[in-house]
């Protein structure tokens, strides 16, 4: 099972209609604090554990880096654990920043 590439104007569409997804911040910790995308949550190799134990594994699930490079390795890594539908968001959260500054939570 692999990933797939998600563009931020779907991600936009996605959370603007309320789609359940689980958006999942690969960044450090710090970038992540200065500033993220509303909900989500950063993941790293302490929390996956968990992350894998709670999500449902036909829930879409979206990996987000700094410029979408790394976020395809982890979105192949997570597709590899059982979860049925993982997208790897393109330009990563640069992008998104600098497409929706309004829609970033610090």
């Amino acid at each position: 099972m692999s990933f797939q590439h998600l563009d931020i104007p779907t991600l936009q569409a996605w959370l603007d209609e309320g789609r359940e997804a689980a958006l999942v911040d690969i960044r450090d910790p710090m970038s992540y604090a200065q500033g993220h995308i509303p909900g989500s949550r950063r993941l790293d190799n302490d929390s996956v554990g968990a992350f894998l134990g709670e999500t449902p594994a036909e829930r879409p699930v979206v990996v987000v880096c700094y410029h979408g490079h790394s976020s395809q390795q982890a979105a192949a890594w997570l597709a590899g654990q059982g979860l049925s539908e993982v997208y790897s968001l393109d330009g990563g959260f640069t992008e998104w920043q600098l497409r929706h500054p309004d829609r970033v939570e610090a």
